[in-house]
């Protein structure tokens, strides 16, 4: 979310307004970079969107995020997802290291915003710790973009699968002049299925949050989930919106609903969580 002095009115009467305002304004117009200092005025989490967030916890601060997700899966059983805990810890004004839990049940999928993808599990019950790092990679500065880095590694400890996997992920984002927050990820993942069948995996998302007031924000994003190498490719395209309010600076509360946009993904799926800071 942000803060009421990054916001300004746009013109009325001119649909072209947000984009002369983001390309053409005067440096003076732009807000405050997100992550100054490696801490943001309000807290910024990981699982408010699929899109992670490309700020960092911030020197010495903590951040617990927890979630449920359903999946209603079109073409096997539905998925719950719970707790999708992560603790992030920043050790430096750049750096946090991140430790997470997760325990999945029936069909295949994930919507969190701290994982990349699913196999093909059918009626399977898994659990899977994770671990790694985020650092931060640039400050906004004009038309330069705040960013981050992931890397992130996960172990099963329960279920069918038994090997190891890789996640690597950039976030870019751009605080609007008038106060809107537009955020761009890419994530690369390995997955394992079988001995025989070891794949890559690519989820692309974008989402864009608007500030209702103080306390609130919606916003709207696409993120897709897809395979090469796979036998059976993962072809998963969504859209979602989501609602989330900021009780205090340090706590925040939302919810998302998304909707499978072709054959091959669910028809939809929720996700409730929150994050606290301290």
């Amino acid at each position: 979310m942000t803060s009421s002095s990054q916001r300004r009115r746009l013109p009325h009467g001119c649909p072209w307004a947000l984009l002369v305002l983001v390309l053409c304004g005067p440096a003076a117009a732009q807000p405050a970079p997100r992550g100054e200092g490696g801490r943001t005025e309000e807290i910024e989490t990981d699982r408010d969107s699929f899109t992670f967030a490309p700020t960092t916890a911030g020197a010495g601060t903590t951040i617990l995020e927890s979630s449920y997700s359903f999946i209603d899966n079109r073409l096997g059983p539905e998925a719950h997802s719970l707790p999708e805990l992560l603790v992030r810890r920043g050790i430096s004004r750049r750096v946090e290291l991140r430790l997470g839990f997760n325990y999945e049940a029936g069909g295949p999928g994930t919507v969190s915003g701290t994982e990349l993808g699913g196999e093909d599990l059918e009626s399977e019950e898994e659990s899977r710790i994770l671990y790694g790092l985020k650092a931060e990679t640039s400050q906004q500065r004009g038309i330069v973009p705040q960013s981050a880095l992931i890397v992130q590694g996960f172990t099963p400890t329960h279920g069918p699968s038994t090997a190891s996997t890789m996640m690597l992920g950039e976030s870019f984002g751009w605080t609007l002049p008038n106060g809107w927050v537009w955020d761009t990820a890419l994530r690369w993942g390995t997955g394992y299925l079988e001995a025989v069948d070891s794949f890559n995996q690519w989820a692309p998302s974008t989402v864009l949050k608007i500030p209702l007031g103080e306390r609130w924000n919606v916003h709207a994003e696409y993120f897709g989930i897809f395979s090469s190498g796979k036998r059976e490719p993962i072809d998963g395209q969504f859209g979602s919106t989501g609602l989330h309010l900021l009780v205090t600076p340090d706590l925040e509360l939302g919810t998302r609903v998304g909707w499978g946009l072709n054959d091959t993904s669910p028809d939809f799926f929720v996700n409730t969580g929150l994050g606290w800071r301290f």
